[in-house]
C-alpha cells in the first residue's frame, strides 16, 4: 500500500462484475447494430460463464427490447443486471470507473473523459460515474481533475503502471502536463510505485492517440504481450512496432516477451482499422481474446495461452467491434470483487433484471 493506502488493482484481480454499455440506434454502431449487438452477446454469455457478473448500462427507450434479446440467450445461470442510463458511445473502458484497493475497502476513481483529446462529444460519458455508476458502490466516488482513460493505463500488482507518450502528451488532454505531473497524479489517485511512458507504438485509425491496451499488456507472470508486426515486414507499422519490441526489451528486461502478430483489416471504405490482439480482456482466469476472421487469430490465440498458461483462453469475433476503431478491451471495464454494494449484487446474481 501507498501512504495514501489506494493501489490500482490489476486486470487479473478476481471480479465481481464487468461494465458495458449497450450498442444500439442512437450510437455509432448503427450500420452494424446486429453485428454488434451478437459480439456483445457472445461476450456477455462468456463472462457468465465464467462466473463474472455483467453491469448493462442501456438507454431507457431500449430496456423492453434490450432484455428480451438477452434473454433468448442460451445463457445457463445469467447474471445481468441492467442499467438505465444515457451515453454518447459505448467505450466504458475510457469513462467508468477504475479500482483501487484500500485499507476502507474497494475505492473508485475517475478521471475527466473528454473524448479523446477534444475529438468527439463525451458530455453525457464523462457525467456517467458521478450520475449512475458511482451510487452502485460501497464507497464514494473520488474524481480527479486530470484528463486520463481506462484504456492509457496498465498496471501489475507490484504498482508498476505503463502509458504512452503519443497519448499523455497529446496537448488537447491536459495542456503542457509533464511526466512529473503525470507521475505526482497517478501516485496519488491510483498508487502508482513506478512510471514508464512508452514513447512508440501507434496504429493507423486509432482516435485515441495510441492507447496502451491496443499495444502492452502485462501478465501476472511477469510477461509483456506486445502487438508485434513480425509478421508483416513491408507494412506501414512494421518499423514502429518493431521499436516498440525492443524499447520493452530494454526497459523491462526481467520480464519474458510476447510477440503478437499483425493483422490485416480494413473496413468497406478502404480504411485501415486498429485491429490488435492486445486489446484483451482478463476476468477470473479467463483471458477473452478479440478475434478478426484473419489469418491470424489462430496464432494470436496460441500466444495469449502461452502468456497465461493457468487461463482459459476464449475467441470472442470483434469484426463488428473494430468497425468503430476499437475493440474487446475498449468495450469492457471491470470491477474488482468488494466494490459493489450487497444489494445490487444480490440483485445482479438473480438473472436479467432492470435496477429500479
Amino acid at each position: 500500500m501507498t501512504t495514501d493506502n489506494k493501489k490500482l488493482y490489476p486486470e487479473w484481480a478476481e471480479q465481481e462484475a464487468v461494465i458495458l454499455a449497450w450498442p444500439d440506434k442512437h450510437t455509432d454502431w448503427a450500420p452494424w447494430l446486429e453485428e454488434a449487438r451478437q459480439s456483445y452477446a457472445q461476450l456477455i454469455q462468456q463472462l457468465n460463464d465464467a462466473g463474472t457478473g455483467v453491469l448493462l448500462l442501456m438507454r431507457a427507450e431500449e430496456v423492453s427490447v434490450g432484455q428480451a434479446f438477452l434473454e433468448n440467450l442460451s445463457i445457463e445461470k445469467p447474471k445481468v443486471l441492467i442499467i438505465p442510463a444515457d451515453y454518447n458511445d459505448t467505450w466504458t473502458r475510457d469513462y467508468a470507473f477504475l479500482t483501487c484497493e484500500s485499507q476502507n475497502g474497494n475505492q473508485p476513481i475517475e478521471f475527466v473523459f473528454n473524448g479523446w483529446g477534444n475529438k468527439f462529444d463525451a458530455s453525457k460519458d464523462n457525467r456517467i460515474n458521478q450520475n449512475t455508476l458511482g451510487r452502485l458502490c460501497q464507497n464514494e466516488l473520488k474524481s480527479s481533475d486530470v484528463v486520463a482513460e481506462g484504456g492509457a493505463l496498465e498496471i501489475d500488482e507490484q504498482g508498476h503502471l505503463l502509458s504512452t507518450a503519443s497519448c499523455l502528451y497529446n496537448p488537447e488532454r491536459n495542456g503542457s502536463l509533464d511526466y512529473d505531473n503525470y507521475q505526482q497524479e497517478f501516485q496519488s489517485m491510483l498508487g502508482a510505485e513506478l512510471f514508464t511512458v512508452l514513447q512508440h507504438g501507434e496504429l493507423e485509425g486509432d482516435d485515441t492517440d495510441g492507447h496502451i491496451d491496443t499495444l502492452v499488456r502485462f501478465t501476472p507472470d511477469q510477461g509483456l504481450v506486445i502487438q508485434s508486426a513480425f509478421n508483416r515486414l513491408e507494412d506501414s507499422h512494421f518499423e514502429d512496432l518493431t521499436a516498440l519490441v525492443a524499447e520493452c526489451r530494454e526497459q523491462f528486461p526481467q520480464h519474458k516477451i510476447y510477440e503478437l502478430p499483425l493483422p490485416l483489416v480494413h473496413n468497406k471504405d478502404g480504411e485501415r482499422l486498429p485491429a490488435s490482439y492486445a486489446n484483451f480482456l482478463i476476468s477470473n482466469q479467463h483471458v477473452f481474446c478479440p478475434v478478426y476472421n484473419q489469418p491470424e487469430d489462430k496464432e494470436a490465440l496460441n500466444v495469449i495461452q502461452q502468456a497465461f498458461p493457468s487461463y482459459k483462453v476464449v475467441a470472442i469475433d470483434c469484426l463488428a467491434i473494430v468497425q468503430q476503431f476499437g475493440s474487446l478491451h475498449c468495450i469492457t471495464m471491470q470491477v474488482p470483487t468488494g466494490t459493489l454494494k450487497q444489494e445490487v449484487l444480490e440483485q445482479m446474481n438473480q438473472g436479467i433484471t432492470c435496477l429500479a
